[in-house]
């Protein structure tokens, strides 16, 4: 399970087609001390550390900043259904481990379980802060409340703003500068994992009804 909280901001180092999946390889800045078959949620979607090395000098990072580079195979259900087939080689993307038993729960419950994708359709910047609106599916606004919790390229954010189908996240500078919605612009695509708790209320409601 993760929180949403980046711990890093990570490049696409290479993606490989292989028949049903991708082979994708990423600098990560920061991260060290991976173990094989950890999982990792880039930009939201939970995926498994296939092989990897630890490096210095990593792509967008300083010489001297200790990382890693790691590999993860991605099915092509998953390249279809997220975000994740949109990357090339020099994307940056965000990076989580897993929380660890008694971590600190810092952002909300995620499960790296993407259930679709958001489209950015405005962009407004203030003095202190960014305002973000998305376009998210329809089948996914039952599922988001206003000041409730929401994931966005694996980012744990609060719903400022809720208008249909269009959610607007407040974003801060911190926010702006380590993920990567700092660049993102109208059309970009996100990665969108809703509350779980409140898919867990309409399967347990549904089945009283």
């Amino acid at each position: 399970m993760f929180t949403g909280i980046v711990e890093s901001l990570g490049v696409v180092a290479a993606v490989e087609p292989s028949g049903a999946q991708s082979r994708l390889t990423i600098h990560a800045p920061g991260l060290t001390g991976l173990v094989h078959g950890e999982s990792i949620a880039v930009n939201g979607v939970c995926l498994t550390v296939a092989a990897h090395e630890e490096a210095t000098g990593t792509a967008g990072a300083d010489a001297a900043t200790p990382g890693s580079t790691w590999t993860a195979d991605v099915m092509k259900i998953s390249l279809e259904t997220t975000a994740l087939g949109d990357l090339e080689p020099g994307d940056r993307v965000n990076l989580e481990r897993a929380l660890p038993a008694g971590g600190r729960l810092g952002g909300h419950i995620m499960q790296g379980h993407v259930d679709g994708v958001a489209t950015l359709v405005a962009r407004d910047s203030h003095p202190e802060w960014d305002d973000l609106t998305f376009e998210i599916p329809a089948d996914l606004e039952r599922y988001v409340v206003r000041k409730g919790s929401i994931a966005l390229n694996g980012v744990s954010l609060t719903v400022a703003e809720l208008d249909g189908t269009r959610v607007t996240v407040s974003l801060i500078p911190t926010t702006l500068s380590e993920t990567t919605f700092g660049g993102f612009a109208p059309g970009a695509r996100a990665n969108v994992e809703v509350d779980v708790l409140a898919k867990y209320v309409e399967k347990m409601l549904g089945a009283r009804a």
